[in-house]
């Protein structure tokens, strides 16, 4: 009686085991095709993403244009600004100095 238990009980790890062996195979395959698929997307991904680049430079130089266009009208600007206000500023103060000398 325990003989035969313990021969049902092997048969029955045998058999699991044969099952589980299967499983394990067929889910490798199936992960081995789908890693090629998604090899294939990558590539396509990429290759899309090449194709964009020189669009993404040429924006990147315009606005790099853009930006130094506004920086160089922002500094003629400001120096007007700063020589009209200097200029009003130096009649003030030459005009307190006259006063504090009288």
């Amino acid at each position: 009686m325990d003989n035969t238990l313990n021969l049902i009980l092997l048969v029955l790890l045998y058999v699991f085991g044969i099952i589980l062996l299967i499983v394990l195979i067929v889910l490798g395959i199936k992960l081995i095709m789908m890693l090629g698929k998604v090899d294939r997307l990558v590539d396509n991904v990429e290759d899309k993403v090449n194709s964009l680049n020189r669009a993404f430079s040429l924006i990147d130089k315009t606005t790099d244009s853009i930006a130094l266009l506004s920086d160089t009208i922002v500094n003629a600007i400001a120096r007007l600004v700063h020589s009209l206000v200097g200029k009003k500023s130096n009649k003030k103060s030459k005009k307190e100095e006259e006063d504090t000398d009288e």
